[in-house]
């Protein structure tokens, strides 16, 4: 993640609470730097020490220009909290960890909790902002690599370190990103967090996999888990708008403060959107719905006797193409295309015939983009203007430049 230097005097961000963490490291010192520069733009800071970096600056450092009590050992017989860890890091709106040694990386990408530090970043729910600083052949590392890569695939934004002559004399890169680029990365970050723009708008998503019964016991089903429609319900929310989901079968459960609509079937999810829509003002097709059922539900299990079982299959109810065939009063229609060949080709056809004023395509025989994974990768394609290509990021992301799309087409009057 880069990030150009930031002017606090033209952004500030009063009442913000930042918990920042500062592992063992030469460059542990700077952390001070992005402590003042933080509350120089009005954040409150709080300061959480390994006790590795306690040999590089002290904690009283923090104390006397914090003014709070820093966390090293949440066991200590000063720490003021029993519960410090989790007071800690549920009631900030940032967390940042400046220098992030390769240490806590592997803890983090790991899930281990073995101090105060990786307890905290467990319990945190608020965005999680990592400055790396270490040796340049252990940034390159490829275990260094592979646990980067997997926090990035859980949504923590890191800010790459600078390239440069380090305290061991090792030139390249390693060294902690400059603290203004640091505070600047973290004034974004809550930038975008404070981002109402979808203030008025109507969501409704579809959302999981839908289930098609052959008898009481079997269904046709799909790998959809919801993830990245639930990705979109929580960004929308964040960014000001109501929400309503239509949700089918998922492995993951919905964001709190969202309005939750149970839909089993094709069927059932077909008459849920009929209903919904009418007070929609932007429709989201995220869900897997079957395209064909059986024609005919038995009763009874069916029971094995012959090496053969020959089902016929019927049509379900296009819910995209009766949302988009019936909209009105500036609804916008979004659907999404789970391909695995031709996928820009097959989404231009379906964004064209069905009517939509966009189209989310992406490939799920991806290992890093398909279906119950963290990450996506997907192409974004609207009426006019080129394909909007997004690389690997978490779902939370891409939601999130799905639904820029969204206003840019809002803005430009549809």
């Amino acid at each position: 993640m880069a990030s150009a230097s930031f002017d606090v005097s033209q952004s500030p961000m009063t009442n913000y609470n930042i918990s920042l963490g500062v592992c063992g490291g030469i460059a542990a010192y700077k952390a001070v730097e992005v402590m003042r520069g933080l509350q120089r733009a009005g954040c409150v800071v709080r300061v959480a020490m390994t006790k590795r970096a306690c040999e590089f600056v002290q904690p009283l450092t923090f104390r006397a220009l914090s003014g709070s009590h820093v966390v090293v050992d949440d066991y200590a017989a000063d720490n003021p909290d029993p519960i410090a860890h989790i007071t800690f890091s549920q009631t900030t709106d940032l967390l940042i960890v400046a220098p992030a040694t390769a240490n806590i990386i592997a803890k983090f990408a790991q899930g281990i909790a073995d101090d105060f530090l990786s307890s905290t970043y467990l319990a945190c729910n608020a965005p999680v902002l990592v400055a790396p600083a270490m040796n340049t052949t252990m940034w390159q590392h490829p275990a260094t690599q592979r646990n980067l890569d997997q926090l990035r695939a859980d949504g923590v934004h890191i800010i790459d370190p600078d390239a440069g002559e380090m305290a061991c004399k090792t030139i390249g890169p390693g060294r902690l990103s400059e603290p203004d680029r640091i505070v600047a990365a973290a004034l974004e970050i809550l930038g975008s967090a404070q981002k109402q723009d979808l203030v008025g708008e109507r969501f409704l998503i579809t959302v999981g996999a839908t289930r098609e019964e052959i008898d009481p016991v079997r269904f046709i089903s799909n790998r959809s888990s919801g993830r990245m429609g639930f990705a979109l319900a929580e960004a929308a929310l964040k960014r000001g708008a109501d929400v309503t989901v239509v949700r089918g079968v998922t492995t993951v459960e919905p964001p709190a403060g969202v309005r939750v609509v149970r839909a089993l079937s094709a069927e059932e999810m077909a008459r849920a959107v009929a209903i919904e829509t009418q007070n929609a003002s932007v429709f989201i097709g995220a869900a897997a719905i079957a395209d064909y059922r059986p024609a005919q539900r038995v009763d009874e299990k069916i029971k094995k006797s012959d090496e053969t079982l020959t089902l016929t299959l019927e049509r379900t109810t296009d819910v995209l193409s009766q949302v988009a065939a019936a909209k009105s009063n500036g609804l916008l229609v979004i659907g999404f295309a789970a391909e695995t060949q031709n996928v820009l080709e097959n989404a231009r056809q379906k964004l064209a015939g069905k009517n939509l004023d966009a189209i989310v395509a992406n490939d799920v025989t991806r290992p890093d983009a398909g279906f119950d994974t963290t990450t996506n990768a997907v192409t974004i394609i609207t009426k006019t203007g080129g394909p909007v290509e997004l690389p690997v990021m978490s779902k939370r992301d891409a939601a999130n430049r799905i639904l820029d799309v969204i206003v840019s087409l809002r803005s430009n009057g549809n």
